[in-house]
């Protein structure tokens, strides 16, 4: 359900339910938390790229999954939480480049990404609301990070179905490309983050997420411990002494 392609430091997965729009099932999730997880312990992954099969990204949450019964929600999105968790705290840079529908939570996967890309084919609705349900998988919290508080309103309230364009124009992703090279963009992003000096990424990823629920005084101070361990890694004192020598770093990843 979730294929692993490794690609040299690079980690690329891919929701893999084409006949579903990649629709998230508990299955699915637990092999994408242990995806995440497996990736996370691994020094020889320093990037990883996410993206769909087939003409979507994901459709969310499959509602056939739950059968006649009534689900659990509170119980089921305990699989998501882990999901989200492992996202947040993933210590390599992630792209996520949404190949078609993103909506509900497969919306809110792909908000996760360090950087996104779109296909110009590409659309995105929260979707919640339409099946009287409220935003999760963390929705809640990065969406109005993204928009603003009052644009999160009209999207959470009215669940419009957003174009790549409208998508871009929002902040919800970086870049829209043509369909046929948004794999080969998007795996050139995710390689140069792979180049790049891994601590650091790690570290800047942290600061960001941290510094939302901070006073500027607490923030000034964990710029300054987080900088404090960036300045005692290799790849630090490889970027001062290539900056001296007028080259290229060489980052070791550590």
């Amino acid at each position: 359900m979730v294929l692993k392609e490794r690609q040299g430091s690079l980690l690329v997965l891919t929701l893999n339910r084409p006949e579903r729009l990649n629709a998230l099932t508990g299955e699915l999730l637990d092999a994408l938390h242990a995806a995440l997880e497996e990736a996370n312990g691994d020094p020889g992954v320093r990037a990883l790229l996410l993206t769909g099969a087939g003409k979507a990204f994901s459709a969310g949450q499959d509602l056939l999954e739950f059968g006649e019964a009534k689900p659990d929600y509170e119980a089921h999105l305990r699989r998501y939480n882990r999901v989200v968790e492992a996202l947040s705290s993933l210590e390599k840079p992630l792209v996520v480049a949404v190949n078609g529908a993103a909506a509900g939570a497969g919306m809110s996967l792909a908000l996760w990404g360090d950087l996104r890309l779109a296909a110009k084919e590409a659309s995105f609705t929260p979707a919640f609301v339409k099946i009287g349900l409220v935003p999760d998988s963390g929705m809640s919290f990065l969406l109005p990070r993204l928009v603003g508080l009052a644009k999160a309103q009209e999207l959470l309230h009215l669940s419009p179905r957003l174009s790549a364009e409208e998508a871009l124009a929002l902040g919800l992703v970086h870049r829209v490309v043509p369909g046929e090279g948004l794999l080969e963009e998007a795996l050139g992003l995710a390689r140069t983050l792979a180049e790049g000096p891994t601590r650091a990424h790690a570290l800047t990823k942290k600061l960001l997420l941290e510094t939302y629920r901070l006073s500027l005084t607490e923030a000034l101070a964990l710029e300054a411990i987080l900088q404090g361990e960036a300045g005692r890694t290799l790849d630090h004192e490889e970027g001062v002494r290539a900056f001296r020598e007028k080259r290229p770093p060489r980052f070791q990843h550590r």
